[in-house]
């Protein structure tokens, strides 16, 4: 069979210009700006002073033909999702993190002092968690789910739907387990209600101070697992690999691009003298790594795709003696575990029609080798 050839550079070409969207009169306020968003399913709102109002779609940024942005305008604003000690606090700190509700849907807060002026950036979160089904989610993860006990870490890039997968783990298990669980979050994004399980949510400067102090209490609270909203620091992974040792769940997000550089990332947290023990303690408590991306598909929308470690027996002993090229090669033999490469994900996606050659080569962190699987595939 005679296909057309693939390109001889594994490079793409530059992406397509952002699609264009018709706006028609600024809304009056900060609330009405949302509520197009929400509406029009955009992922983000960004204001600021001296700036055209832009939302984000599919991870296009959009223009609205608003007019710039006064100071003025964007206080107005701010009073209308913080309270004036929140907005003195960013004025001294120059930044704020935070999150508000609307009626019809929740936002995430970033706030930023720039060349310009003080400016926002409002992630949109709906009040409907979305189910593993509803994301697209391999069944390894509702599986994991339901460990009594170890660490499982999603990672990816800022934006990859991070918090959104974790929080469709802890709805399935809120809905099918009868579990304490504990959340430490910076902002809390999603609401719980308990269902099933007893679901507790904590936000760091509102609730506790620190991650770190907030994980060790938690340990004396009963729970049966424990979600971090991010690992930042060696302190909080030693905690995290004690709670999990010792019996609970835990769930928690890095900012890594693939499976095996969490690995590298975790054992890179501590100094050379600590490697030994460190890789034991890691291999013994680690369930799994999924590592996620986000692809723009044919249609213009956006989709996961996923560099998922599981760590079975073989994976164990080659964390244990810090030989990480074997974990990786035994990733891409061991779908039948529940395991996938990134390249084999995005391979998936262009044999399913779902995303363009291009774009996955665009996406890939070995883009070279994914070249060569799809030239394999179409020859």
């Amino acid at each position: 069979m005679t296909t057309s050839p693939l390109p001889l550079s594994p490079l793409p070409p530059p992406p397509a210009p952002a699609p264009s969207a018709s706006f028609g009169d600024q809304p009056a306020d900060l609330e009405g700006m949302v509520r197009l968003a929400h509406e029009r399913v955009y992922s983000d709102l960004h204001l600021g002073v001296g700036e055209e109002p832009r939302y984000r779609s599919a991870g296009a940024m959009l223009r609205t033909g608003w007019p710039v942005t006064d100071a003025d305008t964007f206080q107005r604003w701010l009073r209308e999702i913080l309270r004036p000690e929140e907005i003195e606090r960013f004025e001294r700190r120059k930044e704020f993190d935070g999150a508000h509700a609307f009626p019809f849907v929740r936002v995430r807060i970033n706030l930023l002092d720039t060349l310009r002026g003080p400016a926002v950036v409002l992630r949109l979160i709906p009040h409907e968690i979305p189910t593993l089904d509803e994301l697209g989610m391999p069944a390894v993860l509702s599986e994991l789910c339901t460990r009594p006990k170890g660490m499982v870490l999603v990672t990816g890039p800022t934006g990859c739907g991070k918090t959104t997968t974790l929080a469709a783990m802890i709805d399935w298990i809120n809905r099918h387990m009868s579990r304490h669980v504990v959340t430490i979050e910076d902002p809390i994004e999603y609401v719980h209600q308990s269902r099933a399980s007893l679901i507790r949510q904590r936000q760091v400067g509102l609730h506790t101070l620190q991650f770190h102090n907030a994980l060790r209490a938690s340990m004396r609270e009963d729970p049966d697992v424990i979600l971090i909203g991010e690992i930042r620091d060696r302190l909080t992974l030693a905690t995290a690999i004690e709670a999990s040792q010792t019996g609970q769940l835990v769930l928690g997000t890095l900012h890594t691009n693939s499976a095996i550089k969490t690995v590298e990332r975790v054992l890179g947290m501590h100094p050379p003298n600590e490697q030994e023990s460190v890789r034991q303690a890691v291999s013994e408590t680690l369930l799994a790594v999924i590592s996620q991306g986000l692809i723009r598909t044919t249609t213009g929308e956006r989709t996961a795709y996923q560099d998922i470690l599981i760590n079975t027996d073989a994976c164990k002993d080659y964390i244990q003696q810090g030989e990480l090229d074997e974990v990786e090669e035994i990733m891409r033999r061991s779908r039948f575990d529940g395991m996938v490469t990134s390249n084999q994900s995005l391979l998936d996606l262009v044999e399913d029609g779902r995303v363009t050659p291009e774009e996955a080569l665009a996406e890939s962190i070995r883009p070279r080798e994914l070249l060569q699987a799809l030239r394999g595939r179409t020859a």
